[in-house]
């Protein structure tokens, strides 16, 4: 799998300490250990670890680096939340919290957060029953978990009081914009994506319930 000082760029990981890289590559021999046996991710991404998986990450901490409060929802193997988690380690009063509801990926990012990043916050339990619990964020993540209207619905309660969306999309996404103006009202800004030409990170703010 190589180290990250071989295979992925300084600029996209916005000029990390040399301890960063180094719990960046505690957590690639963590995935590497891991991975074939509960699947973190699809086994056709597996190869492409730093770029597909952690540059993919790490492009959203470029878009808000002053966060200090970040939810990530369906962890799965870690991204993007972990590699935000690690980014964020030596930031004073940052958190990162988790949400997993699979038992065997949770014990993963267990085993991350002792090794990586021992701020992150790991929930296993579902979106819908930690919204309650985890208050005032300020970006919450998504990557491949659900289409957007599904997603606006989970994260309502936070984007209604403030907090900021990024959203990884893939080809299918303007249409998934559409659906979710049946509903919703909101703020957008596309920002194409460093890591796949074909993907966006969707940028949302001031999420609104559309009038009946």
């Amino acid at each position: 799998m190589g180290r990250i000082g071989d295979t992925l760029s300084g600029d996209l990981l916005c000029d990390v300490s040399r301890e960063t890289r180094r719990r960046l590559d505690d957590f690639a021999v963590l995935y590497e250990k891991w991975s074939p046996r509960i699947n973190l991710t699809a086994p056709s991404t597996q190869s492409d670890f730093w770029s597909r998986h952690v540059g993919d990450s790490a492009q959203l901490f470029c878009l808000a680096p002053d966060a200090k409060h970040w939810v990530d929802l369906g962890s799965g193997g870690g991204f993007p939340g972990m590699v935000i988690a690690i980014l964020l380690q030596d930031m004073p009063g940052a958190r990162v919290e988790l949400v997993e509801s699979n038992r065997k990926k949770t014990a993963f990012l267990q085993a991350a957060k002792a090794k990586c990043a021992p701020s992150a916050v790991i929930h296993p339990d579902r979106i819908e029953n930690v919204t309650g619990r985890i208050r005032d964020p300020e970006i919450i993540t998504a990557r491949a978990l659900a289409p957007l209207p599904k997603l606006l619905d989970l994260t309502a309660p936070w984007l209604q009081q403030g907090a900021r969306a990024l959203f990884h999309k893939g080809r299918g996404y303007a249409s998934e914009i559409e659906d979710s103006h049946a509903k919703w009202t909101f703020d957008l800004v596309r920002h194409e994506s460093r890591i796949d030409a074909e993907s966006v990170i969707l940028d949302i703010t001031n999420l609104r319930r559309r009038p009946a």
